[in-house]
């Protein structure tokens, strides 16, 4: 199936839950790295992310610890001034990370904290060699428009889970409204950032729902993060998927999904000893750094684990 995807085949929702049921993990790896190196090399794309409002999310995700209907303790901040986002952007690019994104809590932005974000994107756009994206929420089209001229290339929204398995998690907003969010910001000329955290309870069938779903959607970037169950939200119990499991998954989002960028995010400490399995099983991108709520891992040591296998960035 490798060498028909290579040709140009895109897998049918079927297909993919074939190879998910029905092949052995080593061979499903060993197919999506053959995707994986004849679409994108052994180039890995790397960017990080700044917390640029916290907390007092309207929104009830049971997953997230920002959500203003839990009692996580999340730390609260309004939205970062123009002059701690550059210098945030900054330590990020001295590091040697390709892309910054800046990302807020809650469902939208307001008017006052849109024009703090385009100031603080034309800031960061000064220092030069860094491609920028953004995670704010369900915008409409004209305000894409104006966080494109300021620079900002890649919208990141996160359809989260499959469709099917959605309404259980979050009931304040649905996957169409992220769609249309989606749809809006492609229209104003961004690329797209959209995946998933896995994990929540979802079935495997629901996993290759998801990343049907983003095929469909034909996104650049895909974010798999594996649920860091939070105490004080409703999943803080939450039991977690064995490692062969969240493997597997790589495999088939890049299956599904061969030209886009399938990209470690939270929760890596969960395979923290089978990273090099995942980046020969599909993965192509890293989330570096600090996550939103959580701890992530070291630039440096993701960097020297990079050199060790052989990978460029």
């Amino acid at each position: 199936m490798d060498a028909e995807i290579i040709k140009g085949h895109k897998l049918t929702f079927k297909e993919a839950l074939d190879l998910g049921e029905n092949v052995g993990l080593k061979e499903l790896c060993s197919m999506a790295n053959r995707v994986r190196e004849h679409f994108l090399g052994k180039r890995v794309e790397t960017c990080s992310i700044m917390n640029a409002r916290s907390g007092r999310c309207s929104e009830d995700c049971k997953w997230c610890a920002q959500s203003a209907r839990h009692n996580t303790g999340c730390a609260i901040s309004d939205c970062v001034s123009p002059g701690e986002a550059r210098a945030h952007a900054q330590r990020s690019k001295n590091l040697g990370i390709r892309r910054f994104s800046l990302v807020t809590s809650g469902r939208s932005l307001s008017d006052s904290d849109l024009n703090k974000i385009l100031e603080a994107l034309r800031e960061i756009s000064k220092l030069g060699g860094i491609l920028l994206c953004g995670s704010f929420g369900l915008l409409k089209e004209g305000q894409f428009r104006l966080l494109k001229a300021a620079g900002m290339s890649r919208f990141h929204c996160n359809l989260e889970t499959a469709p099917s398995k959605f309404p259980e998690l979050c009931t304040t907003h649905s996957i169409d409204d992220k769609i249309a969010a989606i749809n809006a910001a492609r229209r104003a000329g961004m690329s797209i950032c959209s995946g998933g955290i896995i994990g929540m309870g979802e079935t495997r069938r629901q996993r290759v729902e998801l990343a049907c779903v983003l095929s469909d959607l034909q996104v650049d970037s895909i974010p798999i993060n594996i649920l860091q169950p939070i105490k004080g939200t409703p999943l803080e119990n939450q039991e977690p998927l064995p490692s062969d499991e969240i493997l597997r998954t790589f495999a088939i989002f890049r299956l599904a999904n061969p030209r886009a960028h399938i990209r470690f995010a939270g929760g890596r400490a969960a395979i923290a000893s089978r990273q090099a399995e995942a980046l020969a099983a599909g993965v192509s991108a890293i989330l570096m750094g600090d996550m939103l709520t959580t701890v992530g891992a070291s630039v440096s040591e993701d960097f020297k684990m990079l050199e060790r296998l052989g990978y460029e960035y």
